[in-house]
């Protein structure tokens, strides 16, 4: 490529890159034109729906139901408000759009902007004042239609009640007088309604239909809840406070503490809480009131698990003073012979004062839980304290029991085991000696031409092993520790020497049944014959190890597998 082609090839894409610009921001531009001219055209729409027919058509509505002072004097403040509105107000929002329209003619966007929320801001402003305003006017201009809806129901309402009235009138007896005031109060405020309607006193209209709303709501509320406070304030009630008493006085001379309950309090305050309940209902005030009542109905209901509480705990409290007093007893019994003897376990034993502490704790414990039970059981002569409590305190005696009655057990037990060693060392003594007496004597069965020097040096140690067992056994105070160390000692030592006296003599005797046997071959071979007179020179200084192996391996010539049938025979 030459350079002019280059340089014409590079000018090319330059104009045409700066030409792509253009057109984009061009389209940008445009793009952006467009949507600024929506969003004005929008403002001026909203603008003119602010002042629209329908608050001058709803005051027009208001100035043909004007028929006194204060809905005249209401009919000009909207008025005044409505011209606030159309002569101030709607001008300044067109002055703000005109504001932006100038900034769009003149391409400042950045200004249009600004001047756009700034407009957008004040007609959402007065678009909510008129609003505000219109909602105002219809509550006169729509209150005939929505009051007459609403008495309607309101009426409906009233005759379900009156009927619930009529039908169950020996059910309102104690209200009678009150209801019967509030129908006529009722009846009076429907007429007051038709009235006020006819002469368009729609502010007065207002607060009758919400006096009737109140009146029928109350109403409503004392026809369905008189039946349930009569049966639980005059039937149920009265019947648990009369049971209540019955079982309390009854529990009382059986000798039950039941002050902590506060019946009689709050019997008291029981018959206050209804008298004012009834008292309420004679006002027609009944809210709350079954509450209250199931309430306290509840709470009668719940001292019946009381009082079984209480019976239970005696029942249990009747066994704990028993069982505490029998087995504490019993245990401090032991306990005392254990302390007695202290000083002397300690002596044959060799225990320290800090391996026999837990004796003295023992004792402290049970004379700590003597004054406890003691201490509940004057509580339990005074009469003064609910069993309920008694059991409690017992229950927490008797935890601390079973605690120090297993601390006494784990004592005995290793009290027991230190007597225990002592008897089962004297019994491993006697077996001890039994096996030595049973290897002394399996060496002078065998008539062995020479017995090793290991076996006398084995038979030595064992021998000293026994009698230091034997001393410490005798010794006192006794080390238990030193005894099993001492047992453990003769025991390995003499099991050493008797397998030492069974191995030798073992080895004696199939050497010599292996020198008898090869006698036979003695005179078909002579390497037999000079094999089996070394191994009766071993034999008779005692390596009968060496005898055994010379006699099998002369043998073995003539008669392979010799070993094998002389450790059978030998086995059998």
């Amino acid at each position: 490529m030459t350079k002019s082609m280059f340089l014409l090839f590079a000018v090319s894409y330059y104009v045409v890159t700066m030409l792509i610009i253009a057109i984009v921001l061009f389209l940008i531009s445009s793009r952006n034109k467009k949507r600024f001219a929506r969003q004005i055209n929008e403002l001026e729409r909203q603008k003119n729906l602010v002042i629209s027919a329908s608050i001058l058509s709803e005051l027009n509505k208001v100035e043909s139901l004007v028929n006194n002072e204060e809905l005249k004097k209401q009919y000009d403040n909207w008025k005044e408000r409505f011209n606030e509105i159309k002569d101030t107000d709607i001008p300044k929002i067109t002055d703000s759009i005109n504001e932006v329209q100038t900034h769009y003619d003149d391409k400042d966007y950045r200004a249009l902007k600004i001047a756009l929320i700034k407009s957008e801001m004040d007609l959402n402003f007065l678009k909510t004042k008129a609003d505000f305003l219109l909602d105002e006017i219809k509550k006169i201009t729509l209150s005939e239609e929505r009051n007459r809806e609403k008495i309607t129901k309101l009426k409906a309402e009233y005759r379900d009640v009156m009927n619930v009235y009529t039908d169950n009138i020996n059910d309102f007896e104690v209200v009678k007088t009150p209801l019967q005031l509030q129908f006529e109060n009722a009846d009076k405020l429907f007429a007051s309604f038709e009235i006020a309607m006819e002469k368009n006193e729609y502010t007065e209209v207002g607060k009758i239909v919400k006096a009737i709303d109140n009146i029928v709501a109350n109403l409503k509320a004392v026809t369905s809840e008189t039946k349930t406070i009569c049966q639980l304030g005059q039937i149920l009630i009265p019947k648990k406070i009369a049971d209540i008493k019955q079982i309390y006085g009854r529990m009382n001379k059986d000798g039950y503490n039941l002050d902590y309950l506060k019946i009689a309090y709050n019997i008291d305050v029981t018959k206050k809480k209804v008298k004012n309940i009834f008292q309420r209902l004679n006002v027609l005030d009944v809210e709350d009131s079954v509450f209250e009542l199931k309430t306290i109905l509840d709470y009668f209901d719940s001292l019946y698990n009381d009082f079984e509480k209480e019976r239970n705990a005696r029942k249990s409290f009747d066994d704990y003073s028993r069982s505490i007093l029998i087995k504490s007893s019993k245990l401090e019994k032991i306990n005392n012979e254990i302390y007695k003897k202290m000083g002397e376990i300690k002596y044959n034993y060799d225990l320290s004062d800090e391996e026999v502490s837990v004796i003295p704790e023992i004792r402290d414990e049970l004379i700590d839980i003597k004054t406890s039970y003691d201490s509940n059981m004057a509580l339990f002569r005074e009469g003064k304290t609910a069993f309920s409590k008694l059991n409690s305190l017992m229950d927490e005696i008797n935890n601390k029991l079973i605690y120090t009655e297993e601390k006494l057990n784990i004592t005995i037990r290793n009290l027991s085991s230190f007597k225990d060693d002592e008897l089962r060392a004297k019994g491993q003594l006697e077996e001890i000696k039994k096996i030595l007496f049973q290897t002394k004597e399996k060496a002078n069965i065998y008539n062995l031409p020479v017995i090793r020097e290991e076996y006398y040096i084995e038979l030595n140690e064992a021998i000293e092993a026994i009698n230091a067992m034997t001393l410490e056994l005798e010794k006192r105070p006794m080390s238990i520790k030193t005894l099993n160390t001492r047992v453990d000692t003769a025991r390995d030592l003499v099991l050493k020497v008797y397998n030492t006296i069974n191995e030798m003599t073992k080895t004696a005797k199939m050497a010599e049944m292996a020198i008898v046997y090869g006698n036979r071959y003695r005179t078909v071979n002579k390497e037999v014959d000079y094999g089996l007179t070394k191994a009766e020179a071993s034999f008779l200084k005692g390596s009968y190890k060496s005898s055994l192996k010379q006699a099998i391996s002369s043998i073995n010539i003539v008669e392979p597998g010799i070993y094998k049938k002389l450790l059978n025979v030998s086995n059998k």
